[in-house]
């Protein structure tokens, strides 16, 4: 994990899903940006699609791919968007 905590990174993905409302989705990126400097957030993607897995997994955050629904317990490669569940 890098040096924002896991707490940091799920209350900035909660932070964004409540932004948009339950009827819009964002991705992971956005929060990866706003953590971290514009020059290195892609090295912490991983940090953040964990911790939104994590979400998912409490039933907090829905992981998307093209509109359907995904497992946080599988791990997955492509884009993925996230919502409110």
């Amino acid at each position: 994990m890098s040096d924002v905590s896991e707490h940091a990174i799920a209350d900035t993905l909660m932070a964004l899903a409540h932004r948009r409302g339950r009827d819009k989705s964002f991705c992971p990126s956005e929060a990866a940006r706003t953590l971290f400097d514009e020059s290195h957030w892609r090295e912490h993607m991983a940090d953040v699609r964990q911790v939104a897995a994590d979400l998912a997994r409490q039933g907090r955050l829905d992981m998307l791919s093209r509109g359907s629904l995904l497992s946080p317990d599988v791990a997955h490669s492509g884009p993925i968007r996230l919502r409110l569940c």
